[in-house]
C-alpha cells in the first residue's frame, strides 16, 4: 500500500486514512511498512494535547464529543477523534458507527473522526492506536479526543496513551464509591457530569457527592486536584469550565506552550517517555503472543491438550507446562 508522507504532513486526510488502515492492518508486510512509516513521522509527532473521553453507555460521550470538538474547532484547534468500538467475541464484526453520531463533525475541514475496531483488545482502546496517534498529531491535529468503549477494571489502557483523562459521569448514576471500586476515579483527571439540563438539582447533587468521594482518592498526577463539573453536552454549559481545566492541568504539568512538544524534563514529558516504555512493553507482549500461537509444536500439541483438560484427565498448570516447553524448543531449533 503506497503512502504518500507529505500528503499525510500536510494534513491528507483521504492518505491519512489509508496510512491508518495500514497501521491496523494484521498482516505481516503491511507491518513492516508501518514501521518504516512511523520512523518518517516520528519528528512531526507530540505537538497536541490527548485527551481520553470514558463513561458508561448512555452517559452521552458522543455527544459530548461533537459539541467539544466543534467549541475547540472554533478556538482555532484542529481536532482528530479516534473513536473505539468493541469487537464481537462471536461474530467479529464492530459497528463503527460514530462518524454517524458525530456527522457535523465528522464534516468539518478541521476534524478528523475514524471509528477502529478494539480487534478484542482489552483497555477499550485498538493494538494499534498508539501509532495512530502519531499518525493524527503528524498531519496536524492539535488536539486528539480518544472515545473509549466503556467503563470498568479493563478500561484504563487509554490513560497509558494519552495527558488527560475525561470521566463523563449521568446524574444519579448510583453508589459513586463504586467508582472508586472499580479503578475509574482513580485515573480520572476530570468528571464531567452530563445531562444536568435534564435534572439540575440531581446533577449538583452527584458533584457533590464525587467531589467528597475524591477526598478519599489519591490523583494520578501528583499534586492535582481533580475537578467535577456539571454540565450539559446537548447545551454546552460547562465546555469552557472543561476548557479552563485542561489548560490548567496542562500548566500543571508544565507544558503551557501546547503549539510545541512539551519541554523536555516537564511532568508531561516525563509521561511519555513512560508511555513509549509501556507501549515498548506492549509491543513485546503481542509479539510473544502471536508467535506462540504460530509456533508449530504449539500448534500440533494443542487440540490434544485442550481435549485432555475438557474431559479432566490434565490439569491447566501441565497442560501450560508442556505447551510452553514445546515453544522453548521450537524457538531454539
Amino acid at each position: 500500500m503506497k503512502i504518500d508522507v507529505p500528503a499525510i504532513l500536510a494534513g491528507d486526510r483521504r492518505m491519512l486514512a489509508r496510512a491508518i488502515t495500514m497501521i491496523e492492518s494484521t498482516r505481516p508486510e503491511d507491518e513492516t511498512e508501518a514501521d518504516a512509516l512511523l520512523q518518517q513521522v516520528l519528528p512531526h509527532t507530540g505537538r497536541s494535547v490527548r485527551i481520553a473521553v470514558s463513561g458508561s453507555p448512555g452517559a452521552g460521550k458522543s455527544t459530548f464529543i461533537e459539541t467539544f470538538g466543534t467549541k475547540l474547532i472554533q478556538g482555532g484547534r484542529k481536532v482528530a477523534v479516534l473513536a473505539v468500538d468493541p469487537t464481537s467475541s462471536i461474530t467479529g464484526g464492530s459497528i463503527l458507527g460514530d462518524k454517524t453520531r458525530m456527522s457535523a463533525l465528522a464534516a468539518h475541514s478541521s476534524a478528523f473522526v475514524r471509528p477502529s475496531p478494539s480487534g478484542g483488545s482489552l483497555g477499550g482502546v485498538n493494538r494499534r492506536t498508539r501509532e495512530v496517534i502519531w499518525l493524527v498529531e503528524a498531519a496536524g491535529f492539535d488536539r486528539i479526543i480518544l472515545e473509549t468503549v466503556g467503563v470498568g477494571q479493563s478500561e484504563i489502557d487509554a490513560a497509558g496513551m494519552t495527558d488527560f483523562y475525561l470521566l463523563v459521569q449521568l446524574p444519579n448514576a448510583g453508589d459513586e464509591l463504586q467508582g472508586i471500586k472499580k479503578g475509574i476515579l482513580e485515573i480520572a483527571d476530570c468528571i464531567f457530569v452530563n445531562k444536568s439540563d435534564l435534572d439540575r438539582a440531581s446533577a449538583l447533587r452527584s458533584r457533590s457527592e464525587l467531589e467528597s468521594a475524591l477526598h478519599y482518592q489519591r490523583p494520578r498526577t501528583s499534586g492535582w486536584h481533580i475537578e467535577v463539573i456539571a454540565g450539559s453536552a446537548l447545551s454546552g454549559e460547562g465546555l469552557d469550565d472543561l476548557l479552563a481545566v485542561i489548560s490548567k492541568f496542562c500548566e500543571h504539568q508544565g507544558y503551557s506552550n501546547q503549539d510545541e512538544k512539551p519541554p523536555t524534563g516537564s511532568l508531561l514529558h516525563l509521561r511519555r517517555c513512560a508511555q513509549l516504555t509501556d507501549w515498548m512493553h506492549d509491543r513485546i507482549k503481542d509479539g510473544l503472543l502471536r508467535s506462540f500461537y504460530a509456533n508449530p509444536n504449539v500448534q500440533s500439541m494443542l487440540p490434544e491438550l485442550e481435549n485432555q483438560i475438557s474431559n479432566g484427565s490434565l490439569l491447566v498448570t501441565d497442560a501450560f507446562k508442556k505447551l510452553f516447553d514445546a515453544f522453548l524448543q521450537g524457538a531454539r531449533s
